[in-house]
């Protein structure tokens, strides 16, 4: 390894490395998880709305938590894309048992808009209830789960806010993949809990989005994120830009996800969006892949060489050995603070930081190209 390049690294890695740390900080004071609250709470009322296309297989254990909603929960909407697995059918039969539950249908997707985008918006029109919480399908919420986002946004005082999952039903496999790509938003925008960013680095969860409505429907409802595929970060970013308070909060105890059928499935179909790119600016965009690569991706495969070919006998080379140990050594105590968001740690997790440089290449590919289609859905540009 040639000493320009040992040098080059070593100014890289050292500035990513600042960077890194002062993203991090925060996270040491962030605020614990929110808990859920199954007495319910008084004095509000929320609208809950699922988009649906094709969720036969997962939306069962999703209306089965909605269901053990009490208070504040008013009207559970499942707005559905003329879905063709039987998932009205599903729908139909929980609202004989909860008459909350109603079926929606969303209007022909226009041109511009991302069909859950879509969704959502049609079910605002239809909601009445003080707040609007928007739920993914592969969601299993638990008793009080409600309540308790409702409750957290009262004492954050917060317009917007919306909460992280815990993961369940994974493989060791994809456990393997899935913790380093989910650092690689923990590194670029920080933990869940943090204390709140300036709005163009906000994070934000569409699994499980809280808003006021009446704020919501003044701000134009959802159609800032329209053209999205990071839709909840999109609509999130835009909201705290145009002066709201906008949070997002550590929701590993309110819900469970299993978002991914395997890890192909997830390969596909998280990698497409992680990115963020509908998010933020070009510049950004590809400022924060190159800090990837430098904080996540490089470290394990440059001891590895330096392991076999030996550390070059100069200051550079120590350097360069000691900040990859540093950066090594803070993705294994990651490991450590991300176990509280899985259900169950397989040996995959464990060793997930073995796929560090795998979940930098899927960043970079997901960034180079924009997705054109969803679960078979095509997107129209609008002209």
């Amino acid at each position: 390894m040639s000493e320009w390049l040992i040098l080059a690294l070593c100014i890289a890695q050292g500035g990513a490395l600042v960077l890194l740390a002062a993203r991090l900080a925060p996270g040491r004071t962030r605020r614990p998880p929110v808990e859920p609250i199954p007495a319910g709470v008084e004095g509000t009322s929320v609208s809950v709305l699922v988009p649906s296309y094709n969720e036969a297989k997962r939306i069962g254990p999703c209306l089965e938590g909605l269901s053990r909603q009490g208070k504040p929960v008013r009207e559970i909407l499942v707005i559905d894309s003329r879905s063709t697995d039987g998932t009205d059918a599903l729908v139909g039969d929980a609202s004989v048992h909860d008459p909350r539950i109603r079926l929606l249908n969303d209007p022909p997707l226009p041109p511009g808009w991302v069909g859950k985008v879509w969704a959502l918006q049609h079910g605002l029109h239809e909601a009445t209830g003080d707040w609007v919480l928007g739920v993914d399908a592969d969601t299993a919420p638990v008793p009080g789960m409600v309540a308790g986002v409702i409750d957290a946004a009262q004492r954050g005082h917060y317009d917007v806010v919306s909460f992280a999952p815990r993961f369940a039903g994974m493989t060791a496999s994809e456990q393997w993949l899935q913790p380093s790509m989910l650092l690689t938003l923990v590194y670029r925008f920080g933990a869940a809990g943090a204390k709140d960013p300036p709005p163009e680095r906000v994070m934000a969860n569409g699994q499980c989005f809280l808003a006021r409505r009446e704020v919501l429907v003044a701000h134009g409802g959802y159609e800032a994120a329209r053209t999205s595929w990071a839709d909840d970060v999109s609509l999130a970013r835009h909201l705290a830009a145009s002066g709201l308070k906008v949070g997002f909060l550590d929701g590993s105890r309110l819900y469970d996800v299993r978002a991914y059928e395997s890890l192909g499935h997830m390969w596909r179909e998280w990698g497409r969006s992680f990115d963020l790119s509908d998010a933020t600016t070009r510049a950004r965009q590809w400022f924060d892949v190159l800090f990837v690569v430098l904080v996540q991706g490089l470290p394990l495969p440059l001891l590895i060489v330096l392991g076999v070919a030996g550390v070059p006998a100069t200051t550079g080379g120590r350097v360069l050995l000691w900040l990859n140990v540093a950066l090594v050594s803070i993705r294994a105590l990651m490991t450590l603070a991300l176990a509280g968001s899985y259900a169950r740690r397989t040996p995959g997790f464990w060793l997930s930081l073995t796929s560090d440089p795998v979940a930098a290449v899927r960043l970079i590919l997901s960034s180079l190209k924009r997705p054109r289609q969803w679960r078979g859905r095509a997107f129209t540009p609008a002209r």
